[in-house]
């Protein structure tokens, strides 16, 4: 309505919930014949568990995500070419992932911003393994750095953080359209295909954290989030 575009169209979805991504995957696969761009955009840093028994960032920022490309990789192969873009965060430079611990919240102090960095992480991983897996259809895939935004993200940090985090989030952070701008860069550039699996900030591609360079954990990765997901 805001935009007035009469192309845009609204469906209801949970990443919180396997259940709510499988309809959504369905209705969508039944109504929409196209797909070209799949932007994976959302994202929690909130502490708890969802219906399915994991973490709640660690679903929502990566599992719930991880389901959905699954389920719409068929369209996206069927209209290429087409791209997949996985807004990630530098915070994946203090990612922890254990495979045989995936979807468990991290113990500690810090157990929420952990959990944060570890979705994160595996964010970057996810781009990285799909585009090896999905050489020669092209589907390509980037995984993205927007930079510090000021929308919602840290709604439910704690109450002594607030005082501290809210000032600096008006005064330092991009306002939401300022840091849509490289995952849009993403999504539209042209000549990115060989680039595909590459960390993108707003310089450019850069390397990520060694971790999110890590060939086997990005396997394993993988493996693990298909047997949570029910692959």
């Amino acid at each position: 309505q805001e935009t007035g575009n009469n192309q845009v169209r609204f469906m209801h979805l949970d990443l919180a919930s396997l259940r709510s991504v499988r309809a959504f995957a369905s209705t969508f696969l039944r109504q929409e014949p196209q797909l070209h761009l799949l932007i994976n955009n959302a994202g929690v840093s909130a502490g708890g568990t969802t219906e399915d028994g994991f973490s709640l960032p660690f679903q929502v920022n990566h599992l719930g995500h991880f389901l959905l490309t699954q389920l719409l990789l068929e369209r996206l192969r069927s209209c290429a070419p087409s791209r997949v873009v996985i807004v990630a965060s530098s915070a994946h430079c203090a990612g922890r992932l254990r495979p045989e611990s995936l979807g468990r919240p991290p113990s500690g102090l810090f157990s929420t911003f952990q959990d944060y960095c570890d979705s994160k992480l595996a964010n970057v991983l996810h781009a990285r393994e799909l585009a090896t897996r999905e050489q020669g259809t092209q589907v390509t895939c980037y995984a993205v750095h927007p930079g510090f935004v000021n929308t919602s993200l840290f709604r439910h940090a704690p109450l002594w953080l607030k005082p501290l985090l809210l000032p600096l989030a008006w005064l330092l952070f991009l306002d939401a359209s300022e840091g849509a701008q490289v995952v849009l860069r993403c999504a539209t550039q042209d000549d990115l295909e060989p680039l595909s699996g590459r960390y993108f900030t707003d310089c450019g591609p850069r390397l990520p954290w060694p971790a999110g360079r890590d060939d086997r954990l990005a396997q394993a990765l993988w493996e693990g989030s298909e047997r949570l997901v029910g692959l």
